[in-house]
């Protein structure tokens, strides 16, 4: 009877909770905290399908997404459920995601007409190489000004050109204007807020910044960069602030999870800018790194967007209310860190989880002059070099698979020092210690790696779903909701670990010399230009009419030679 009171009279003392969908590249999640104490109470992950059609090509599945977010939903409401806790108590929900994967469907059927082609994805090289040959000087920085961004495979309207260029379904409904355009949050909010029968068609400021049709000083839709992209504004989501009501979940009334009907969607960032809000970086010159599909570093420049000199992207950090400013960041990307993980598991078989990789590394403790560059989809920030391969150089007898497990791990931090050292190039003012979290971050080999390749303190949160809590923190904080304080003395304190330097600087500075020269031969790989044949000179054989011409003329001279000889 005691127990049974205690649990009740605990269930009221929680107060109201906020949730949050965290719909990253590999996998799904839901997450309910506490919005008081942002204590995570409960929560449910389901792994994403993702498919690779033709070399390069990366695609998810847009029902399969939406499908895991429902199975997430209703997982952690079940789990609520035995701990007693009162699902009803949830008063918003946040959404955060894979920013730059793009989806098209159909507003009156609501199917998608297209898998969603994932931000990794290489197949625009060919139009974004297009893009850039019909600007002044050939110039892939010529929409920065407006954009914050490079001309890249990376951005949405690139891969959005390449659905209405290239998929039948896209093009019609195009022309029919029965097609709705959307990166994964717009999909999601659409179809959780009614779909075809009254969903809302809405995107946030930081995941409309990462489409290149969005001038990043208006925070709105450019008519000038949608007509060099030649797409038509009326596909494109309403653009909202990151903390506002949207509309309102609709649930089937038959599921656990059918207890959230009617609750706002308040909140709404891209993965990035989430992790940034979760670690509480609310001051110009702080900084995250988020360690997921692909590595992060974000830095906060406050309300004035700052262009970078050395290969950073400048981004709408967030804009927490309608009437907020915006807040800006400085972004290295990186595009290969836990898929690299995968890659060794999924392709090479050498690990059969995760966690083992740690554990093959720790085994020799170094890569023995061993260097992996995982450029799988060219290489992105400070290069944006898409011509780029993977490539793994330094091998001897003596290099085995834990060696190579070594190499993936230190690659990592190779690629966050790249990105650190364009910002603090960028800023003037270096880093004393960087803040850190993702999946990735549980493994502390890696982070103490990353400290002393740095040469600066890593400082990990013990709670490192910090993605999933800056959007619950967008949504509790929404006018209307408002039961989430963002001011800096209503803030929870954080615990956290840290993870200091523990080789000497010239060590580390020797590794990263060797890694940079390993970055070099990985260059121009995949290039569309005639090939060298090594002294510099082109070979005439890369020219096919010449090579045709020249190997036409050999036959004939043979075949004459043939014919002389039998007359």
């Amino acid at each position: 009877m005691n127990s049974r009171m205690a649990a009740s009279s605990s269930r009221v003392m929680l107060g109201p909770l906020v949730a949050a969908i965290d719909q990253g590249t590999s996998s799904t999640r839901f997450l309910v905290f506490n919005a008081k104490t942002a204590e995570l109470l409960s929560h449910h992950q389901v792994e994403i399908n993702q498919s690779f059609p033709k070399e390069g090509w990366v695609e998810e599945d847009p029902k399969e997404i939406l499908q895991s977010v429902y199975e997430c939903m209703e997982r952690t409401c079940e789990k609520l459920t035995q701990l007693n806790i009162d699902i009803s108590n949830i008063k918003a929900i946040g959404v955060t995601n894979q920013r730059e994967t793009t989806l098209v469907w159909d507003k009156e059927t609501g199917e998608p007409l297209y898998n969603a082609i994932v931000w990794l994805d290489l197949r625009t090289q060919s139009t974004a190489e297009r893009l850039i040959n019909k600007t002044p000087g050939r110039n892939k920085n010529h929409l920065k000004h407006k954009t914050g961004l490079p001309i890249s495979t990376y951005f949405s309207a690139v891969k959005l050109r390449w659905l209405m260029d290239n998929v039948d379904e896209v093009a019609e409904a195009v022309l029919t204007h029965r097609a709705m355009f959307g990166t994964v949050d717009s999909w999601l909010i659409w179809c959780l807020t009614g779909g075809k029968s009254g969903g809302v068609h809405c995107t946030d400021v930081t995941n409309a910044s990462r489409t290149m049709l969005f001038n990043i000083h208006t925070l709105d839709w450019d008519p000038e960069l949608c007509k060099y992209f030649d797409i038509p504004m009326e596909i494109l989501p309403k653009v909202r602030s990151s903390s506002e009501i949207y509309g309102l979940m609709k649930i089937c009334s038959s599921l656990k999870s059918g207890s959230l009907s009617g609750i706002p969607i308040s909140g709404c960032l891209g993965d990035q800018s989430a992790a940034l809000v979760g670690q509480m970086c609310f001051q110009e010159g702080q900084a995250k790194n988020t360690y997921g599909t692909g590595c992060f570093l974000l830095r906060n420049t406050g309300a004035k967007p700052v262009m970078s000199d050395h290969g950073l992207l400048t981004t709408v950090a967030y804009k927490l209310g309608r009437d907020k400013p915006a807040c800006y960041a400085l972004e290295g990307s990186v595009a290969i860190a836990g898929a690299v993980v995968r890659w060794l598991k999924d392709n090479l078989g050498i690990i059969q989880t995760s966690t083992e990789l740690e554990k093959l590394a720790a085994s020799v403790g170094t890569s023995y002059g061993c260097y992996f560059v995982p450029a799988f989809s060219g290489l992105y920030a400070p290069y944006w070099e898409p011509s780029a391969r993977g490539i793994i150089c330094g091998l001897t007898q003596f290099t085995n698979k834990s060696h190579l497990a070594f190499a993936a791990l230190e690659a990592v931090c190779f690629q966050t020092r790249e990105i650190l050292d364009a910002m603090n190039q960028d800023s003037g003012i270096p880093l004393t210690q960087l803040q850190v979290d993702g999946g990735m971050t549980s493994n502390r080999l890696l982070m103490q790696l990353q400290a002393d390749i740095l040469c600066i303190p890593v400082v990990k949160p013990s709670m490192p779903e910090t993605t999933a809590l800056g959007a619950a923190m967008a949504a509790g904080a929404a006018e209307g909701v408002s039961v989430w304080s963002l001011r800096p003395e209503d803030l929870s304190e954080v615990t956290s670990e840290k993870f200091e330097p523990q080789i000497n600087p010239e060590e580390s500075e020797f590794r990263y010399a060797r890694w940079k020269k390993a970055v070099q031969r990985a260059m121009n790989w995949e290039t569309t230009e005639p090939i060298s044949n090594g002294n510099g000179e082109t070979s005439i054989f890369s020219s096919v009419p010449l090579g045709f011409y020249i190997l036409g003329s050999m036959l004939m001279l043979i075949g004459a030679k043939y014919i002389a000889g039998h007359k």
